[in-house]
C-alpha cells in the first residue's frame, strides 16, 4: 500500500468501501476504513474522505452514522498540454508535437470523458473541424492512443513534415485521408509510414466568451 496522503490510498479506501457495501449491504465507519486500509489514525482517514468528497467521488451525511455512498461522478484531472491545428497543420517546436508540462490541469467528471483514462488536452487553432463541433479556441480531450478505427477523430504527428494536426482519419489503398468537418477544406492525403496517431478525441470543451 502507498504512504497515505497519496492518490493510491485514496483509491484503496474506495475500493475498500465498494467491497464492503457489496459483502454487507451497508456502509463502512471511519474505524473500519482505519483498520481494513491499514491506515494509521481515523483523522488519516478523515482527511482522504474529505478529498473524495470535494472531489465528487462519496457523498456523506454528517448527521447520518454509516452515511457514505459511493458517486458515479469520480473526478479526472486531466492536463492541457499544448495547441494543435484544426486547419492547415502548423509546426511545433518539439519532435513529439507539443510540450509535456502542462499549461493548466482541467477537473472533469469521469462520466463526462465516458470513464477513460490515459487522458490529456490540447487547444484548437484553426476551423478545419466545425461541422465536427470543434471550433477554433476549443479544448479538446484526448485518449492517447497509436492507433485509430476509420472516421475516429485523431491527433496525428505528421513526421517528415514535422506538423500537427486534428482531422478524421481514414485508411485506403497505399495513403491516409486526414479528412476536415468543413466543406471548404480539402483533405490531406499521406503515406501511411509519415502518419503517426497520438490521440483519439473523446470530449470537447467549448469556453464560452473567448
Amino acid at each position: 500500500m502507498r504512504k497515505p496522503g497519496t492518490s493510491g490510498t485514496r483509491e484503496n479506501i474506495l475500493k475498500f468501501i465498494r467491497d464492503f457495501l457489496d459483502e454487507r449491504g451497508y456502509a463502512p465507519t471511519v474505524r473500519d476504513i482505519a483498520r481494513g486500509c491499514s491506515l494509521s489514525s481515523t483523522a488519516v482517514v478523515q482527511h482522504h474522505l474529505n478529498v473524495l468528497e470535494r472531489e465528487g467521488r462519496i457523498h456523506r451525511d454528517p448527521e447520518v452514522v454509516r452515511s457514505i455512498q459511493l458517486t458515479e461522478r469520480g473526478i479526472v484531472e486531466v492536463p492541457v498540454l499544448g495547441t494543435i491545428a484544426a486547419g492547415k497543420p502548423i509546426p511545433v517546436p518539439e519532435s513529439d508535437s507539443w510540450t509535456s508540462v502542462p499549461e493548466e490541469v482541467l477537473k472533469l467528471t469521469s462520466d463526462f470523458v465516458g470513464g477513460k483514462s490515459n487522458l490529456y488536452a490540447l487547444r484548437v487553432k484553426g476551423t478545419s473541424m466545425l461541422d465536427a463541433l470543434i471550433g477554433d479556441g476549443d479544448i479538446v480531450v484526448m485518449e492517447a492512443a497509436q492507433t485509430a478505427e476509420n472516421g475516429d477523430t485523431v491527433a496525428v504527428w505528421l513526421k517528415a513534415e514535422q506538423e500537427a494536426t486534428v482531422k478524421k482519419i481514414y485508411r485506403g489503398r497505399g495513403r491516409i485521408r486526414l479528412q476536415p468537418a468543413n466543406r471548404q477544406m480539402e483533405p490531406i492525403y499521406a503515406d501511411p509510414e509519415n502518419v503517426e496517431v497520438q490521440g483519439r478525441v473523446v470530449a470537447v470543451l467549448r469556453r464560452l466568451g473567448r
